[in-house]
């Protein structure tokens, strides 16, 4: 599954089916199960392991953040980094001088690019979930290019997607914008088989920051 627009106004969406588990939460656009005796970051890299995308943690620094985005795509030639929204600027510099990373940001660009980078303000344990901005500059690179890479703190991560929808939680980010649930890569199944890529990124990588 992909994406799910979410706004002050809205709410996720109850689930339409369930994975054989004891603990079940509700989560955009279906149900996933998880294991409560783990603790967030760990629940939350099985999640998105099991929705189909990959995950890695390194330390919150510039160059680490560009050496994974580097690992995750070796034989990327174009690559668009968005300029943050919540995380310092700074953690993208080294992003900015991989080889391959272009400036342009109109549609026909982005749609030709490679890779997309941009920053998640949130994580959902419970689903293996990644919030990101859905106006913008963020919204396009992280909806047009083949690949996705989201990079999140860990102390941003929460349980389940109704918390983003409480004042107390990231201090109320989720009540004061606009963005989008984004669980695993673009998927659909509504012509026969599992097609991944369709109306959106063929695949997610989440960097996780200490």
């Amino acid at each position: 599954m992909r994406t799910e627009q979410c706004s002050a106004a809205t709410r996720p969406r109850k689930a339409a089916f369930q994975i054989v588990e004891p603990q079940v939460d509700d989560a955009p656009g279906g149900r996933v199960c998880h294991n409560r005796s783990l603790d967030p970051v760990a629940q939350f890299m099985q999640a998105a392991t099991d929705v189909a995308a990959t995950v890695e943690r390194v330390p919150a620094s510039a160059e680490a953040i560009a050496a994974a985005v580097s690992r995750a795509a070796p034989q990327a030639k174009r690559i668009a980094v968005a300029q943050p929204r919540d995380l310092d600027a700074s953690l993208f510099e080294a992003c900015r001088r991989i080889p391959g990373v272009f400036d342009s940001r109109s549609k026909d660009a982005l749609a030709k690019a490679d890779v997309g980078v941009t920053d998640a303000f949130a994580c959902i344990a419970s689903t293996g979930t990644v919030c990101v901005a859905s106006d913008g500059e963020v919204g396009y690179v992280s909806l047009l290019p083949r690949m996705h890479i989201a990079v999140a703190r860990t102390c941003d991560i929460v349980s389940r997607p109704g918390d983003l929808l409480r004042a107390d939680c990231l201090g109320g980010k989720g009540l004061k914008r606009s963005f989008v649930y984004i669980t695993g890569p673009s998927a659909t199944a509504d012509m026969g088989p599992l097609v991944r890529g369709v109306h959106g990124p063929h695949h997610l990588h989440v960097i996780l920051l200490d």
